[in-house]
């Protein structure tokens, strides 16, 4: 069995392990145990019980961002179409996430609380897609961004009620991917001018 196919199976019983007790009540022993297999094959591939949350994050954050870095990608479909697309991409992966299974994303959130780094890392991610995006509307000559930088801080903010965990959380079901779309057309028609 390849390196990479233990470490999927190690996160997958750690999800499963967490999803039942939590993250306080969570060990390196209770996963090797799930998996019928010795606490120091665990530490073979995750030096400790931080570094393997830390994976769980990252591996979960990586399968928010995949769809989006799709939308980044598409350089057919023009910027500002894009930019929506990639706005409500978010949103509507970021609540499906909280709403739809609130036990998870409970013990998700409690991880990522303490996984300043992974968090840090997905938040630049996202923050540099938006300004590629910006970057090629410039290009198109969609709209005249100075910065496209500091710009998509800017969108990542004012869209953060629609997308931020602890504001879907906050708001749930009341959010409305409505007033998100009509935020986006906004934030659009203001780049365009």
């Amino acid at each position: 069995m390849s390196t990479d196919s233990i470490r999927d199976r190690i996160l997958d019983a750690t999800v499963d392990v967490l999803r039942r007790h939590g993250p306080a009540k969570t060990g390196v022993v209770d996963v090797a145990r799930a998996l019928d297999m010795s606490h120091s094959n665990v530490y073979k591939h995750f030096a400790s019980k931080s570094a393997l949350f830390d994976a769980v994050a990252e591996r979960w954050l990586a399968n928010v961002m995949a769809p989006l870095s799709k939308i980044t990608a598409d350089k057919k479909t023009p910027a500002p179409k894009r930019l929506k697309a990639w706005v409500r991409t978010l949103a509507e992966i970021k609540r499906k996430k909280v709403l739809d299974d609130p036990e998870l994303f409970a013990v998700y959130r409690s991880i990522t609380e303490n996984a300043h780094t992974v968090v840090a890392a997905h938040v630049k991610h996202m923050h540099d897609e938006l300004a590629e995006i910006l970057r090629d509307g410039v290009r198109e000559g969609a709209w005249r961004v100075s910065d496209p930088n500091k710009t998509a801080a800017l969108i990542l903010n004012a869209t953060s009620r629609f997308h931020h965990p602890a504001m879907v959380a906050l708001h749930g079901a009341e959010t409305d991917l409505k007033q998100m779309d009509a935020l986006s057309d906004l934030l659009i028609a203001g780049l365009q001018s």
